[in-house]
């Protein structure tokens, strides 16, 4: 298990301890790759090392990125199956255990893994509640249908397990944005499968603070152009993921149709003036609150069957559901633009 940490010393130790409740019942070793951090995260993980006899600090001095830092931990481990973890998140008690039980059940040809991930701060202020049902719903929804055409689009870096020597034979890690969705999309290419495990349940911290948020969503939508440009052949590869990756296609000219047709759209409706935006767009609604619910409703059987609860939060929903996109959407051409110009690429937030 690799755990890239920079300046999170107020989280490693949580992340930790919920390692160290996984009843796994394999072979485990955990390396810590403090990238640089300018707090005292590596003073914390050097402390851990007595209490946990599976993991290992290694300790870069210099900050290099998430990338260089994962690729660094690559060359110390001694197991087959290589899982990334973020710094930052807590694992449900039977998270590693699941994931290691749908890599080992999928096809034959999987070289990796996608956990679930859900939001743990969605209690702190209204972006996070936000964001909790955007986890719940629509990137769940996506990570569930896509295995169903042999291939995740993204094993995430927050949680997901590989194959070691498919991450050897493909380069690792690249050194760019989107490490994440640029490493899945070259094992795509290579010809392999990529799966996910929806009940390897992982708690991450969400963005509290707009700016943080939108850096987040930047970067996603930057890690998409660098696969596109990294990775153009898996557009014409025949296999059935291709047509997700088709659909990937549209999200740019999507976002900057909703960004620059519909936001403006909605303005003058408020003046009474239709010429985008008309009555005939609330005929919408029903059909997004029903495709929400049928999400729900399989959610909350997932959640049922893990002895999880699905925290009361109507405000979130409704925001979700009405105002989300107000955001997202900017935020994704902002990161479009990003790759556009080649602005400077740093490992900031995931």
């Amino acid at each position: 298990m690799l755990i890239a940490a920079y300046n999170e010393e107020s989280s490693i130790l949580d992340t930790l301890k919920s390692v160290d409740q996984q009843n796994y019942p394999g072979g485990l070793q955990v390396i810590v790759i403090n990238d640089g951090s300018k707090d005292h995260t590596a003073q914390l993980v050097k402390q851990a090392e007595a209490q946990y006899p599976w993991l290992t600090l290694l300790d870069l001095k210099q900050n290099a990125g998430k990338a260089h830092a994962l690729n660094e931990g690559l060359k110390l481990a001694k197991y087959d199956l290589v899982l990334t973890l973020d710094a930052d998140s807590y694992l449900y008690n039977i998270a590693l255990q699941c994931i290691v039980e749908r890599y080992v059940s999928d096809p034959p040809n999987t070289r990796a893994v996608a956990g679930k991930i859900l939001v743990r701060n969605s209690r702190q202020n209204l972006l996070t509640k936000t964001q909790e049902w955007d986890y719940f719903l629509g990137i769940a929804a996506t990570k569930r249908l896509q295995p169903l055409y042999q291939g995740t689009l993204v094993a995430q870096g927050a949680f997901s397990i590989y194959d070691r020597n498919a991450l050897v034979e493909v380069g690792g890690w690249p050194e760019c944005v989107g490490e994440d969705i640029v490493l899945t999309w070259a094992l795509l290419r290579a010809g392999y499968r990529v799966g996910h495990s929806e009940d390897a349940c992982v708690f991450t911290n969400a963005p509290s603070e707009l700016n943080v948020f939108v850096k987040q969503r930047q970067r996603w939508a930057r890690g998409m152009m660098e696969a596109f440009i990294k990775h153009p052949g898996v557009v014409i590869k025949p296999r059935l993921s291709t047509f997700f990756i088709h659909w990937n296609m549209l999200f740019p000219w999507l976002d900057i149709a909703f960004t620059f047709g519909f936001i403006p759209g909605i303005i003058l409706a408020c003046f009474g003036h239709f010429w985008i935006v008309g009555p005939m767009t609330l005929a919408l609604l029903p059909m997004a609150f029903l495709l929400g619910f049928l999400n729900y409703s399989i959610e909350k059987r997932m959640f049922k069957a893990m002895d999880l609860k699905i925290r009361k939060n109507l405000t979130g929903f409704f925001v979700y559901v009405l105002a989300y996109s107000f955001l997202l959407q900017p935020a994704s051409i902002l990161g479009y633009l990003d790759e556009i110009l080649k602005t400077r690429k740093k490992w900031g937030t995931k």
